[in-house]
């Protein structure tokens, strides 16, 4: 496409602001997000349309103030943002439908009673317990009315995501029904070349990159932004990182929608998923004899830093950040490690100036994580379960963060997506902590009694849960055994 003009950043008056050849609006651009490193998220960079494959990619050309930029693309009258960007009527008539679309009954009986029901009689009997904190958060609600409200207040635009709203597949599909187009992301990265001016873009509850904000800036098109405030508050310590001359080290996963987000924000950063990664990078710290070899630290994390990124440079001063929805306890187990390696570093007189670790972990996320590991400890005492119900979609960082919880209690748990995973034939259908999906057989016991544990994602409705907990009891009641 030798037509399109390349995008630059320029620096005027101490911002950043893209400077773009009306031919970049033509049709034909895609954002390159395969991987975070191809994004090239690192603080100083440049965008330019490169290669046939007709991809935005970052170029490391000038600082970017990130911090100064959000806010004022934010500033924009046509960047929709708070909790109520739109009509309150608007707003009132949407948190009406969602109640309709997704409650549950069932659930409620619950809440309202003992968090236990019980249906049927002698060995037809199943009890569901219900977790006392689970499903849906503030910030997934409050993302969905945003996008529904948009959808009413524009009913005659189209409408696209820039990811899945949030990882529900009930949820995403009632977005679909709604006329809403979900960007398509290819091996060289999303495809952006249907937004036209007059559009309107909605960002996911994930947030979106920097470069992604970017680019609609410069488009006409009007940005509905249902970001978590949970997930701009890990933002806000990032940019602490980058005022503090820190390198962020974020525990998540590379690949995630959120991590890749909160790394683009970042000037220097580092990706760890775990604590045997965290443990990686802290003997590489300290120069301990079994470290890897600098050659082989970049090629393990090589999906997961920033572009130029020097582990002899860039691990002199950390601070601490994580994706809201990972689990809060090996969070914690990350941070003493790490402190631990700087003190030992570069002694305790240094500590605070080189390592700084902030607790971004969403509320939501720990009470859910709490109240899991409370009903797996009842179980182990007093109060047993055949096993453990997690219902959420299985690319949800936060469900799959629930299963961990009893599994590494010894007890057994099944994570499904949907009432379908659950088969007439008595298999179900479920992803294991390691991700893979498995099919069991004969999973429920049809010949006695059941008490079933029950827990769902932050981004899952209480309709979703309901729909798993009547195909159990569907099961239950038409089993020849059960009728027996």
């Amino acid at each position: 496409l030798p037509h399109l003009a390349p995008i630059t950043f320029q620096w005027r008056m101490g911002i950043v602001s893209f400077a773009v050849a009306a031919a970049v609006a033509a049709e034909g651009v895609s954002l390159g997000a395969r991987g975070v490193h191809q994004s090239a998220l690192s603080g100083s960079q440049a965008a330019r349309v490169v290669g046939p494959a007709r991809s935005v990619v970052a170029m490391s050309e000038v600082d970017v103030d990130k911090r100064a930029e959000r806010r004022r693309m934010m500033s924009a009258d046509t960047f929709y943002r708070g909790n109520r960007p739109f009509n309150k009527d608007v707003h009132e008539k949407v948190t009406k439908l969602m109640v309709d679309e997704f409650k549950g009954s069932l659930m409620q009986q619950m809440r309202d009673t003992t968090y236990e029901v019980t249906a049927g009689d002698g060995d037809s009997a199943v009890t569901f317990v219900l977790a006392k904190e689970y499903g849906f958060c503030w910030g997934v609600e409050r993302s969905i009315e945003i996008v529904w409200a948009a959808r009413e207040a524009f009913p005659d635009k189209r409408m696209h995501l820039t990811n899945e709203l949030i990882h529900n597949p009930q949820v995403n599909g009632m977005l679909a029904d709604m006329d809403v187009n979900f960007i398509e992301k290819t091996e060289d990265g999303k495809r952006f070349e249907d937004v036209q001016d007059g559009d309107v873009v909605v960002l996911p509850a994930f947030g979106a990159s920097f470069e992604e904000m970017s680019y609609l800036d410069s488009k006409g098109v009007e940005v509905v932004d249902t970001t978590c405030p949970w997930v701009t508050k890990v933002w806000t310590t990032v940019d602490k990182h980058v005022r503090n001359d820190m390198t962020s080290i974020v525990h998540g996963k590379w690949a995630h929608e959120e991590s890749i987000a909160t790394a683009s924000m970042a000037r220097d950063y580092i990706i760890i998923k775990d604590i045997e990664e965290a443990a990686m990078v802290a003997k590489y710290i300290l120069g301990e004899p079994d470290a890897l070899s600098k050659d082989a630290f970049l090629e393990h994390f090589k999906n997961a830093i920033s572009k130029g990124f020097d582990p002899d440079k860039h691990l002199k001063k950390l601070g601490l950040a994580n994706q809201t929805t990972m689990y809060k306890k090996e969070t914690g187990a990350i941070s003493k490690l790490l402190e631990k390696a700087m003190i030992q570093k570069y002694g305790p007189e240094k500590a605070a100036e080189n390592y700084a670790a902030f607790d971004t972990i969403c509320d939501a996320t720990q009470v859910r994580q709490d109240a899991i590991q409370d009903m797996s400890d009842a179980a182990k005492k007093d109060k047993p379960l055949d096993f453990i119900l997690v219902v959420g979609g299985w690319d949800s960082s936060n469900t799959g963060h629930l299963l961990e919880i009893p599994v590494h209690e010894g007890l057994t748990a099944y994570h499904i997506n949907a009432a379908d995973c659950i088969k007439p034939d008595n298999t179900i259908e479920h992803r294991t902590i390691k991700g893979d999906i498995e099919t069991t057989k004969d999973f429920l016991s049809l010949d006695r009694a059941v008490r079933i544990g029950v827990t769902s994602g932050a981004s899952t409705p209480d309709s979703a849960v309901e729909d798993v907990l009547e195909r159990v009891l569907m099961l239950k009641k038409l089993s020849p055994v059960a009728a027996a």
